[in-house]
């Protein structure tokens, strides 16, 4: 914080701690380290620094620039302008946790009403709130099987079309549990555009936990039901990830038999915002409340008998003993879980239900016109929700430089992390892809196959 005081307030505090000057509030630290000279340029005045920093701001393109074809795990959706109204507010844009339930009573409703959105979305009968993003959701799924298990069952099958920043979050979380295996998830020899198969196979007693994603990576709809089975016959837990724009139209995971559903809440009234922060969907079976991180809100009554919200169950350690809590899991994603309830408070079901058709729709009408440009063709014959892949004539890199030229900005180049999928677009359309940009793409992407 910067609190401006002029000379004589300065002197009268430094006079009451009873030192001369403020360079001896520094004495112990070394001397050596105590005044660095440091390489910054000069100061510049508030008006200055607003000119700069809005120059640096018009270097970035965003959406509100180009046509965008790219999600990939964070996509381009309406956001009702009613959703920013209200999260500004400053009862709700403080980012402090609601310790006293007696004076939190608006952050705590907001808090219930977002679980049971999700836990309503989801299938499912509870749900916290929240965690960072949907890979951090992933990888506390992955430590909640753990630790159900008590260590004893050492193996998490992870799909490898679950989003690699997903399955790289899990690796990086689960370093210093060096008995577990995490498997599945690497694809440099298998077949890229292959189903759940191998994951069924490969269960066996000493599985903890069965990863998927529901649409997968590459944006495809899969049944789970039997994989969800042959998970709970060889007594492990079984997790989807999912996109919830897409549970407007699809089956919630709840209906496969999921123990854990997580995902990336970014779609639900979130902006791309270059990357955050974003929201992670974490929802289970009341059986597994205790073991789950962050926050859960109940509903009671007060004295007088009236509605009140309280905070049930908080396993963090800054509420619990230290060897009890499951995480640090705090309110920093407070305000994200309330934009996402705003939003699906505004659309209620249907207008969920139309969101996900119009993003359906399009995309599908996307990929005939793309399928029949000589060169171009849809790589499976999956079903797909809003994201679909296209084999391409040319490196992805460069159609994309190409396609940012006439300022669309292209798919996610698949070829990074599969190998086997040279020359591979993942592309996606929302509802926020008009009909005339969908042609305008098949036009300049045929356009760039004859150069």
């Amino acid at each position: 914080m910067f609190v401006p005081n002029a000379d004589p307030d300065r002197k009268a505090m430094l006079k009451t701690i009873g030192v001369e000057r403020i360079e001896d509030l520094f004495t112990d630290v070394p001397e050596g380290y105590r005044f660095p000279k440091l390489n910054l340029p000069e100061a510049l005045s508030e008006m200055e620094a607003y000119a700069h920093l809005s120059e640096l701001a018009q270097a970035n393109s965003s959406v509100r620039d180009l046509t965008c074809f790219l999600g990939a795990g964070a996509y381009h959706h309406y956001i009702p302008a009613v959703v920013d109204a209200i999260i500004q507010r400053g009862e709700f844009l403080t980012a402090y946790t609601p310790y006293q339930p007696e004076v939190s009573q608006g952050t705590l409703q907001a808090i219930f009403e977002y679980q049971s959105l999700m836990a309503l979305l989801t299938g499912m009968e509870v749900c916290n709130a929240s965690h960072y993003d949907g890979a951090t959701a992933a990888a506390e799924a992955v430590i909640m099987a753990y630790h159900h298990f008590r260590g004893k069952r050492t193996k998490v099958l992870v799909s490898h079309a679950l989003y690699p920043q997903y399955r790289a979050t899990i690796r990086t979380y689960m370093q210093g549990y060096t008995q577990l295996t995490i498997t599945g998830d690497e694809c440099t020899d298998c077949d890229p555009l292959a189903g759940p198969e191998a994951l069924l196979r490969a269960i066996d007693t000493n599985t903890a936990l069965v990863i998927v994603q529901y649409p997968d990576f590459l944006g495809r709809i899969y049944d789970y039901t039997e994989l969800a089975n042959a998970a709970h016959q060889a007594g492990a837990l079984f997790a989807i990830a999912v996109n919830p724009i897409a549970l407007g139209l699809l089956k919630p995971p709840g209906e496969f038999g999921a123990d854990i559903v997580i995902g990336e809440g970014q779609p639900l009234g979130i902006p791309l915002s270059f990357g955050g922060p974003y929201l992670g969907i974490f929802a289970t079976r009341k059986e597994f409340v205790r073991k789950i991180a962050g926050r859960l809100v109940g509903e009671t009554v007060d004295q007088d008998g009236k509605r009140a919200y309280v905070l049930t169950l908080t396993a963090r350690e800054q509420h619990i003993r230290r060897e009890k809590a499951t995480s640090n899991i705090c309110s920093n994603q407070g305000l994200m879980a309330l934009a996402s309830t705003v939003y699906l408070s505004l659309l209620g079901k249907q207008g969920l239900r139309q969101v996900a058709e119009l993003c359906y729709q399009k995309a599908h009408y996307a990929a005939d016109l793309i399928s029949q440009i000589p060169g171009y063709t849809v790589c499976s014959n999956a079903p797909f929700f809003h994201e679909f892949v296209v084999c391409c004539p040319k490196p992805v890199s460069e159609i994309n430089q190409a396609l940012l030229e006439y300022g669309i900005l292209g798919g996610f180049d698949l070829s990074t992390d599969y190998p086997g999928l040279k020359n591979a677009m993942l592309i996606a359309v929302t509802e926020m892809n008009t009909r005339e940009e969908i042609e305008t793409l098949r036009d300049v992407l045929e356009d760039i196959s004859h150069e």
